[in-house]
């Protein structure tokens, strides 16, 4: 799931359970239009791979990702960036909280898939309502 903020999702995908989230997570980058001017990606560490960031950096993205505890050669990243990622997690959390989601009473993916869809819908509705 690519999130711009703790209740919207920009694009999602289901994939495996036994697949990796990596190369999930490149094809669904694809899906999104072109930065005209670099712009932070902040993700998360299973995704800190150099073909990842390296796939990011050609998107025009920046990745913001911490290295890896055992990379010979870490890099620098924004770590005051980097503490917003904390939004996306508040998305999966607000996801988690409907029983049929978290639970996966759905056997189709199309269904699924549909719920998805609903809850963030009911996510984004609530979010419009407080704001009025």
């Amino acid at each position: 799931m690519v999130a711009a903020n703790a209740r919207t999702a920009v694009v999602f995908a289901l994939s495996a359970g036994q697949a990796h989230d990596a190369p999930q997570a490149r094809q669904l980058l694809l899906q999104l239009s072109r930065p005209g001017e670099p712009t932070p990606l902040l993700m998360d560490r299973a995704y800190e791979g150099a073909e990842t960031r390296a796939f990011v950096m050609e998107l025009g993205f920046t990745p913001v990702v911490p290295p890896k505890e055992n990379r010979l050669h870490p890099w620098q990243y924004d770590k005051e960036l980097y503490k917003r990622r904390n939004e996306v997690e508040r998305l999966f959390r607000r996801l988690k909280a409907f029983r049929r989601l978290f639970t996966r009473f759905e056997k189709l993916d199309v269904m699924f898939i549909a719920f998805i869809h609903f809850v963030l819908i009911v996510e984004a509705l609530r979010e419009s309502l407080r704001l009025c």
